[in-house]
């Protein structure tokens, strides 16, 4: 299943484990009073509420225990009690809450195919009242969500909304969610936005599921336009920045995206090293769109060497070796090989010493350059018949013919560098 590769959207909607304690398993025996149906959570139901047939106490008892046990996270407990009620209860509404007591514990457990079984057995019965009843169709669809069952999740919460008649903001961004997940953006669209029109606190993740939405569905206009408005109403939130930033970039706004990451640094809402990071890289990419990639990427190396001076910007491996790649576009070839020198130690393979040892080369430093290819190819690179090339070139400029010979045989060895190195070993009058 395909998401927006640049947004960080959230899971499934927060599950709500609400099992039934003993007090509210003693009130439901019996018919309501009118003061009840005022207070009841599903007043309006089109389902009729049954009569219930929990008559043993002793029976009743266990089955507050087992639930009790539930709660406390005493798994033995609580299977040793409801399990045997859930098999042969004479009470089905003692069997549909002990189902529910199991639900919760294979979900606890990670076993959500087990969980949705067990609610699913518990509704089937039949015999719940309303609030107890509903409130456990709507947990039902979470689970579903949780399973990747999308279009279970969607039928449910809708069967919940028609027979329970009820509408909640949370019930909408169940559907939209998993509406997003089946990569149906339309009905996501409308689903997120009526679920943001029943509530003055829609959720961040609404917003991220609306935003990847309208990416995935070509809207790149209205999903940079919603990411603008998030940050402009949170402009100190480093969450809100990131989407936007995402947003436009998918959008390929980069002269936006930068925009608003540069005022967000102005105002010293850079905390952290990402943010840093993310800048330089769009300063590059923005460069590499242009005739003259040198400014943007004398700006990038400009972010990150603040970012290091701040103490944000750590100096590893990947963040040096972009200050090396940034100080090379820029033209600074001596900054270049010094970011890649002090890469190297911390490197799992040898791609900085190569990019060093080529620099050396065009600085005609080829002893040098020498030893810091060898070391990148000991080390391991994505290309090694370049990297032999490179250090024939370098036994050429130390007028070691012998040596440059048996770099070109190695680099002959490479699909990629073959005919190159195979023709400089013909006209050098070796076989």
């Amino acid at each position: 299943m395909k998401h927006a590769p640049l947004l960080k959207l959230l899971g499934g909607a927060a599950l709500a484990f609400a099992l039934v304690s003993s007090p509210a398993i003693a009130r439901d025996h019996g018919d309501q009073s009118s003061k009840d149906k005022k207070e009841a959570l599903y007043p309006n139901a089109t389902r009729k509420e049954p009569k219930l047939d929990l008559s043993s106490s002793s029976e009743q008892k266990k089955l507050n225990d087992g639930l009790d046990a539930v709660n406390a996270g005493d798994k033995d407990k609580a299977m040793q009690l409801l399990q045997p009620i859930a098999d042969s209860s004479s009470s089905k509404y003692a069997q549909s809450l002990a189902l529910q007591g199991i639900a919760n514990i294979k979900y606890n457990e990670n076993d959500v195919k087990g969980a949705i079984d067990a609610l699913k057995r518990s509704l089937d019965i039949g015999v719940l009242p309303n609030d107890t009843y509903f409130q456990l169709e709507y947990e039902l669809a979470q689970f579903y969500l949780a399973a990747e069952q999308y279009q279970q999740s969607i039928d449910t919460v809708e069967k919940w909304r028609n027979e329970g008649k009820k509408e909640t903001a949370e019930s909408y961004a169940l559907e939209g969610n998993a509406y997003y997940r089946m990569e149906k953006y339309p009905q996501a669209i409308a689903a997120i936005k009526k679920a943001q029109s029943l509530t003055d606190k829609p959720q961040e993740s609404w917003n991220q599921i609306l935003m990847a939405s309208y990416a995935e569905s070509g809207q790149s206009d209205q999903a940079a336009q919603l990411a603008q408005q998030q940050l402009a109403a949170n402009p100190n939130d480093t969450t809100a920045l990131n989407n936007a930033v995402a947003v436009l970039m998918q959008a390929q706004k980069y002269p936006q995206a930068i925009e608003l990451m540069e005022k967000s640094r102005a105002a010293g809402g850079f905390k952290d090293e990402k943010s840093y990071v993310n800048l330089a890289k769009l300063y590059l990419i923005t460069g590499q769109n242009s005739e003259d990639p040198k400014p943007n990427a004398t700006k990038a190396v400009g972010v990150l060497e603040d970012g290091i001076s701040k103490g944000v910007v750590t100096s590893s491996y990947d963040n040096l070796k972009l200050l090396g790649d940034a100080s090379y576009i820029a033209g600074n070839e001596s900054k270049a090989i010094e970011s890649y020198k002090k890469a190297m130690p911390m490197g799992k393979d040898g791609e900085a010493a190569i990019r060093a040892g080529q620099l050396l080369l065009s600085q005609q430093k080829y002893g040098e350059a020498k030893t810091l290819i060898k070391q990148g190819i000991d080390k391991g690179v994505q290309h090694k018949g370049t990297a032999y090339m490179l250090l024939a070139e370098a036994e050429r400029g130390l007028k070691n013919k012998p040596g440059a010979i048996a770099a070109m045989k190695m680099a002959a060895q490479d699909p990629e560098t073959s005919a190159k190195a195979k023709a400089w070993l013909k006209q050098a009058g070796t076989k």
